[in-house]
C-alpha cells in the first residue's frame, strides 16, 4: 500500500494541517484505520487535559478506575502473579497462562 501526503482540516482548532506518509505508515503498523481528527498540538492539549482531570489508571480513555490488585502464587506452577480478586484460603489462583489452560479443559 502506498501513502501520499494528506492536508486534512483539525476538528478542534479548523487549521490545516499535514498528515505525512511516515504518520500514514506508523498508524498502518499500529492497526489504526481512521485518520486524526485533530492537528499535532490539539491532540497534545487534549492528552494533556484528560490526563490530568482523569483518575483512571494509565488509559485516559478508559471509562472504569484501575482494579485493585492482589498477589498471588499460582497453584499450578507455582509463579508469583496478581490478580483482580483477593485470594482466599482453598481456593486455587491460577497465573493467566494456567489459568487459560485450565478452562479450556473444563
Amino acid at each position: 500500500m502506498s501513502f501520499e501526503n494528506k492536508s486534512i482540516q483539525c476538528f478542534d482548532c479548523g487549521a490545516t494541517f499535514d498528515f505525512t506518509v511516515e504518520e500514514q505508515e506508523f498508524f498502518a503498523s499500529k492497526g489504526y484505520t481512521n485518520e486524526p481528527k485533530r492537528c499535532p498540538s490539539c491532540r497534545q492539549s487534549r492528552k494533556e487535559r484528560q490526563g490530568s482531570s482523569s483518575s483512571y489508571g494509565n488509559n485516559s480513555y478508559s471509562s472504569r478506575p484501575r482494579s485493585q490488585m492482589f498477589p498471588a502464587t499460582c497453584a499450578q506452577c507455582g509463579k508469583a502473579t496478581q490478580v483482580p480478586f483477593e485470594p482466599r484460603a482453598g481456593r486455587p489462583v491460577y497465573c493467566s497462562d494456567c489459568y487459560s489452560r485450565v478452562r479450556v479443559s473444563r
